[in-house]
């Protein structure tokens, strides 16, 4: 089930956040990183960002939270062509490949829709093993920077659709 986060959520995404990173990111992130990600800190930021910008939760048939998705305007505002940025989607390993991640996109891409948005844009490592997944969704690459984490420096990709709605249809 995908819905709105409320109150009461930000521990299970702040394990989803942690969790995710630490499996996703394994060998492309310094471990010393991963290992210093804390559940309590991000529970604390989560905590804090619902009911600001878009943020939505995947639940498994338990209630348990197995995936989040946040977006909005798009941040740096050096992308004229791209006005929405979808932020961060971060999935547990068992809840992958079920079509959850494409719900939580189609999701955030309704609430841009909503808000008047519609063009968007995502970053993600180049590194990353599910990037595949913003390439079927129609996503192309538009740009590309150099971060730095934790000492080391990693490239990541812009992927960029300059009509999101059409996410909004995809199944």
């Amino acid at each position: 089930m995908i819905r709105k986060a409320q109150q009461g959520d930000a521990e299970g995404i702040a394990t989803v956040h942690v969790d995710s990173w630490r499996t996703t990111y394994k060998g492309i992130v310094p471990d010393s990183y991963l290992e210093s990600l804390s559940y309590e800190e991000r529970a604390e930021m989560w905590n804090r960002a619902i009911g600001g910008n878009p943020l939505y939760v995947a639940e498994d048939e338990n209630g348990k939270i197995v995936g989040f998705a946040t977006g909005g305007k798009e941040r740096s505002g050096k992308y004229a062509d791209y006005t929405g940025e979808l932020y961060a989607i971060y999935l547990l390993e068992e809840a992958q490949g079920k079509n959850i991640g494409s719900e939580l996109v189609r999701a955030i891409s309704k609430e841009l829709d909503q808000m008047g948005i519609t063009s968007m844009l995502v970053w993600v490592l180049d590194k990353n093993p599910s990037k595949q997944f913003y390439e079927r969704l129609g996503g192309e690459v538009i740009d590309s920077t150099t971060i730095t984490i934790s000492g080391e420096e990693l490239l990541e990709i812009a992927y960029g659709w300059k009509d999101h709605r059409i996410l909004m249809q995809k199944g």
